[in-house]
């Protein structure tokens, strides 16, 4: 069944490439160069090759497992996540967009590893009252409409964030937008926030949100256990939704206040993005004024619905790594006065720090992210820690690619942690990878729990 299901994937995969029925439509296909209008145009051949190649060493790797299923379910589980590591190389084949989709569309239909097991109990920590059993989560992009939350969740996150979703569907900026540095472990991109909108996203994740509750009485009904498990509203993690502005939109309040009156019930935490370079005048919403009225107005919108015991989803805000020191007082200022739940550190740069700035594809407009963000970003989370007293979550975000990075986040001041371009490049292999060598330094610097070790640069 594992191989057919390969397949079949496969098979949609060329289907789509060559008919071009996706969400850009026939639109993009007549803008083709040397494609008439209502023409499909051919599969380029690398492209076709890599699709190829990674169908059918997937159905190998899912098929082979059969052959060790019979080991204990550790060791199993061990060797699918390692198994990944072949599949890999074939995405380089791809052009970076159908790569993503590639990959999106595999955690969405289960040929992805499911993780099976349990964290070390080292990495547990709780937030905002929700339990999260790691502290490594995947940053908003990768699953922008909430395609494949139970596969990402399964691959072994403590959380993952959706979106960014904007209200109106809208297709992004035009194609070519993703841009790669393998070299230096970076990508640009100039996407755009395109989304299908926040209907399309709510219908998936109130789908997902039932398939929780069914599960929660399931488990209750079978079981006098009475201790809390991780997990939130989409299962075994915690679901963060990102919000987005269209790019036409002249009110970006009633944008963000929509999608929280949309989205805010299937939400285990809500992100106000203001600080992606690629939708024009947004990071302007960081200054102190904007930012401030934002905020309130975004807060009063989910303060007004009708919640449960749990209460309101907290409010984040994600933040450019591009601000100077009075803007990020600023920024502190106003999450302090205002209560605000946490913020986001940080979204992509528009710098280009070396080695990137010596690569020719740096000249392309648009967000860096990936190992070269690293540093500016947690210099970034440093600032804001120190500026916020401790007193905010911070999430840290940016650059991340192994436990040692991890780590160096979470002195400096991250609760939790976000990445997003190291596992594009490395697959799942990294998620546990990265739990391991994160438990291993919080281990060897005799910290018993993540808690303790936030911020400990500064205490």
């Amino acid at each position: 069944m594992a191989a057919r299901a390969s397949r079949n994937f496969l098979r949609e995969a060329l289907y789509r490439k060559a008919n071009l029925k996706a969400f850009d439509g026939s639109r993009h296909s007549s803008s083709v160069a040397g494609t008439a209008p209502g023409t499909a145009p051919k599969i380029p051949h690398s492209s076709k090759k890599g699709m190829l190649l990674t169908g059918a060493t997937i159905g190998l790797l899912i098929a082979g497992g059969a052959y060790v299923s019979t080991a204990d379910e550790a060791t199993f589980c061990g060797w699918l996540f390692s198994a990944t590591k072949l599949v890999n190389p074939f995405f380089a084949f791809l052009d970076p967009e159908d790569a993503h989709w590639l990959g999106l569309s595999a955690a969405a239909r289960g040929l992805v590893p499911k993780e099976k097991r349990p964290d070390p109990s080292i990495l547990g920590l709780e937030i905002w009252g929700r339990k999260f059993s790691n502290p490594v989560g995947l940053a908003a992009g990768f699953d922008k409409n909430a395609e494949a939350v139970e596969g990402l969740l399964g691959l072994g996150f403590g959380f993952v964030e959706v979106g960014s979703v904007t209200p109106v569907p809208q297709e992004g900026n035009p194609k070519p937008r993703i841009f790669r540095l393998r070299q230096e472990g970076a990508i640009i991109n100039r996407c755009g926030f395109n989304s299908e909108g926040i209907v399309a996203v709510a219908k998936r994740l109130g789908t997902q949100h039932g398939k929780r509750k069914l599960a929660e009485i399931s488990r209750t009904s079978v079981s006098s256990n009475d201790d809390v498990q991780p997990g939130g509203k989409a299962g075994p993690g915690i679901l963060g939704v990102n919000l987005g502005k269209n790019k036409t939109s002249e009110d970006a309040a009633a944008d963000y206040v929509q999608g929280v009156h949309t989205l805010s019930q299937y939400a285990d935490y809500l992100v106000i993005n203001v600080s992606s370079p690629n939708t024009p005048g947004l990071r302007k919403l960081q200054g102190r004024k904007q930012l401030k009225d934002l905020i309130k107005k975004v807060q009063a919108a989910r303060d007004e619905m009708q919640w449960g015991e749990e209460g309101p989803p907290p409010l984040l805000v994600k933040i450019a790594p591009d601000l100077s020191k009075e803007d990020l007082e600023d920024i502190a200022a106003v999450a302090l006065t205002l209560r605000l739940d946490g913020l986001i550190i940080s979204n992509t740069t528009i710098s280009r720090p070396d080695p990137v700035s010596k690569n020719p594809v740096a000249e392309e407009p648009g967000g860096l992210s990936g190992k070269p963000l690293f540093n500016l970003s947690t210099n970034v989370l440093k600032e804001m820690y120190l500026l916020t007293r401790g007193k905010i979550p911070l999430i840290g975000c940016g650059g991340i690619s192994s436990g040692e990075d991890a780590y160096k986040k979470i002195r400096a001041g991250a609760t939790v942690v976000q990445l997003y371009t190291a596992f594009a490049y490395e697959g799942p292999a990294l998620i546990p990878q990265i739990k391991a060598e994160l438990a291993q330094c919080l281990e060897r610097d005799g910290f018993k729990s993540v808690r303790e070790a936030v911020g400990a640069d500064y205490r």
